[in-house]
């Protein structure tokens, strides 16, 4: 059984973070891999972490997780990529105590860590990337020195083939293992009347979430919903944009609640008839979306990106171009106005959610981790559930 460290620079939730300990706790549990985790600051995850079980360190080393935010300054940028090297040498001991086989980074932060880390064990380190690696989202800078610090990795996780095709793996193992989602128990959702009708946004209050595209296709519509849930808090000085959209609300008179950071939005995804995934960048793969099919929403996504590899546009969802609110209005006058229309969809997304189940995630991950650790080079897994079902599941990764 394979022994892994898995590290994360931040110990606050949030998406990848949550798919982490989804995915460590089925290791554990299915005996799959000895699993432990490592975070450089305390947080909600750390509880979260040893509740379901999994060895968890806190390894301080006086790193700030806002210190290398999208916008930092050169000389905060220096100072935090300090601090990463320094807790490099620090979870490279760690993971020689605890006998790690191979070490998994969980963030670009964490990639940085790593590969000290994995360097003073003496072992291999894999990237498990989250995020699609381009400009669009990092900037071109930060883009091109993450993909010379990526080109160090051993191997590569990639949690959708739309973040697989943004790495530079130079012919390196790669897997695509989406973040899988655990079973819940099932009760059957009634889809309310168009007058009754209610919608919900999960993710951070962040711009390129598209919330605020959200608000103007609803004042758009032809019929209004009865309540829209913005289900999310903000995170890295975002404050300002939530701010934003409560007055952009209020102009428009829309029934909106903005709950705020909740530790399990399911009990307003379940009171809700429609999600929406409305990101005006592509998505590296959007788990809100699995989790809205799971709970009986209908749910309409933006594309390109992973939402587009989960949704088959008229079977089991709607898709619509990211940004485009004209079509955003369209969708949701077309499921709002026809609750036939919803029951049909929403009935065959949570057949689709099964697809996306954490048991095939966690044998993936183990089957690739194991490969890594002892130098089988010549695999490349994908999913062999969702979209990538329909290739085959040893399909070798071009070098984007």
């Amino acid at each position: 059984m394979i022994r892994a460290l898995f590290l994360a620079h931040t110990a606050a939730p949030s998406g990848a973070e949550l798919a982490t300990l989804r995915l460590l706790a089925a290791l554990r549990e299915q005996r799959l891999a000895e699993v432990a985790m490592a975070y450089t600051e305390d947080g909600p995850m750390v509880e979260r972490m040893r509740a379901r079980g999994v060895e968890t360190r806190v390894v301080r080393g006086g790193f700030d997780s806002r210190a290398m935010t999208i916008g930092s300054g050169p000389l905060r940028l220096l100072a935090g990529f300090a601090g990463l090297l320094r807790l490099g040498a620090a979870l490279g001991a760690l993971a020689r105590e605890l006998g790690t086989e191979v070490i998994v980074a969980e963030s670009t932060k964490a990639l940085v860590m790593g590969l000290v880390a994995a360097r003073r064990a003496r072992i291999p380190l894999i990237w498990q990337v989250h995020d699609r690696i381009s400009a669009d989202y990092f900037g071109r800078l930060p883009t091109l020195v993450i993909r010379l610090l990526g080109r160090r990795a051993d191997g590569y996780l990639a949690n959708s083939r739309t973040t697989m095709a943004t790495l530079r793996t130079g012919g390196k193992p790669a897997a695509v293992a989406y973040p899988g989602v655990e079973p819940t128990e099932y009760t059957e959702h009634v889809q309310r009347a168009p007058a009754d009708t209610v919608v919900a946004v999960v993710g951070r209050l962040t711009p390129w979430k598209g919330q605020d595209v959200l608000l103007r296709a609803v004042a758009a519509a032809k019929l209004r919903p009865r309540q829209v849930f913005l289900i999310g808090g903000t995170f890295f000085d975002e404050e300002p944009y939530r701010a934003e959209l409560e007055q952009l609300a209020a102009r428009l008179r829309l029934p909106v609640t903005f709950t705020g950071h909740v530790d399990d939005p399911e009990r307003y995804v379940r009171e809700a008839d429609v999600l929406v995934h409305c990101s005006v960048l592509p998505e590296p793969f959007g788990q809100v979306v699995v989790e809205g099919m799971a709970a009986g929403c209908a749910v309409i996504a933006s594309g390109p990106g992973g939402p587009a590899e989960i949704v088959e546009p008229g079977i089991n969802g709607l898709l619509v171009d990211a940004g485009d609110e004209r079509r955003l209005t369209a969708a949701l006058d077309t499921l709002i106005g026809d609750q036939a229309l919803r029951i049909r969809l929403a009935a065959a997304a949570t057949v689709r959610a099964k697809d996306f189940h954490i048991t095939a995630t966690a044998r993936i991950v183990a089957a690739f981790l194991d490969s890594v650790a002892h130098g089988d080079t010549g695999t490349c897994v994908t999913h062999s559930n969702g979209a990538a079902g329909r290739h085959h599941p040893q399909e070798r990764f071009p070098n984007a």
